[in-house]
């Protein structure tokens, strides 16, 4: 590698690897070792090809979706494991946001299964279409819109404090019971 493609890669991991370390937080489901080991595999699998790769944050993004659903995979049949520390919260925080739902937030995302875990990571933190997120995930559009639903439901219920539309004591939305609608 070249000086300056050596630099340039410098540059890149000095400026974005805070957020996608938070990336790889959130596929990892909160365990922060993990993250740092799907952080390290993309970036030396970056490095490799850098001076051929014309979006790099894409390209690293892409790596460590593949690897992550690679790892689930693997682990199939093992056990999920459960951190007892939340990570550390970035730099960029929110203004308006209260520690407390955030930690909430945190907890629940932990409570969901993997597949639900990375379908709102996908989603709606990294903001990807669906059709993005099937393919990403090698499964159906149909799968990832389900998914999402039932997630968002079980956010909602673990964390009443994301707001009004979650299930209610008789499991219909309030949105829905607003609008008198039968469900």
């Amino acid at each position: 590698m070249e000086a300056s493609s050596h630099d340039g890669f410098r540059e890149f991991v000095a400026m974005r690897s805070t957020a996608l370390l938070r990336l790889a937080v959130l596929l990892a489901g909160g365990d922060r070792h993990a993250a740092e080991d799907l952080l390290q595999i993309a970036l030396m699998k970056a490095y490799g090809r850098w001076a051929r790769i014309e979006q790099p944050e894409a390209y690293v993004r892409q790596v460590l979706y593949r690897q992550q659903v690679n790892r689930w995979r693997l682990r199939r049949h093992r056990a999920e494991t459960t951190v007892p520390v939340l990570p550390e919260p970035g730099t960029d925080t929110d203004a308006g946001s209260d520690p407390e739902l955030r930690i909430a937030l945190w907890a629940a995302l932990g409570r969901l299964t993997k597949r639900q875990r990375a379908v709102v990571v996908l989603r709606y933190f990294e903001d990807l279409p669906e059709a993005e997120v099937a393919a990403l995930l090698g499964c159906p559009v149909g799968t990832v819109r389900s998914t999402a639903y039932r997630s968002l439901a079980k956010l909602r219920s673990l964390v009443p404090e994301l707001g009004p539309e979650g299930p209610t004591e008789q499991g219909k939305p309030l949105s829905y019971q607003a609008k008198g609608i039968q469900g």
